[in-house]
């Protein structure tokens, strides 16, 4: 996580021999509160899509804009409740966080905190969307990057 912070991208990989990479979240600009990461499949070049923080407004509920291969809004992911939310920044860390992912009103996903108190870990669930509307690789991406900023933040 601490090395997030120097990076202008995260790239995934099959295994720990790091011999294939799947998926590469490029950031747009460091230190940006609202900034933009494009999901990129590396073997193509393809760009899947953007994720975007919402800037100021997720410094109390976190919200992402999904966006497709254009840069064009297609869905939001956000945090579970605003009163949850507060707790969570403001009092104790130990509340888990938990997201929505929809897509044009539709839920398509949800995203889980699991409890550990070393390492950040999220579940995410594509159950609720069997016509895959939204590209697993934007919705992993996403769990990614909530891990990194996300757990960036409890840091300080």
């Amino acid at each position: 996580m601490k090395a997030f912070k120097l990076r202008e991208d995260i790239r995934l990989y099959t295994d720990k021999d790091m011999q294939t990479e799947v998926l590469t979240i490029e950031a747009r600009q460091i230190l940006d509160i609202s900034a933009a990461y494009d999901v990129v499949d590396p073997t193509t070049g393809e760009k899947v899509g953007m994720l975007k923080r919402k800037g100021l407004k997720s410094v109390v509920k976190d919200e992402w804009i999904i966006a497709d291969a254009n840069d064009n809004e297609i869905g939001l992911i956000k945090e579970d409740s605003m009163a949850l939310a507060l707790i969570r920044r403001f009092l104790i860390n130990l509340i888990l966080q938990r997201y929505a992912g929809e897509i044009n009103g539709r839920p398509v996903c949800s995203f889980k905190q699991n409890f550990n108190p070393f390492v950040m870990k999220i579940m995410v669930d594509f159950s609720q969307d069997p016509s895959r509307l939204l590209d697993r690789r934007l919705g992993i991406a996403a769990a990614i990057l909530l891990c990194a900023i996300e757990g960036k933040q409890k840091d300080r």
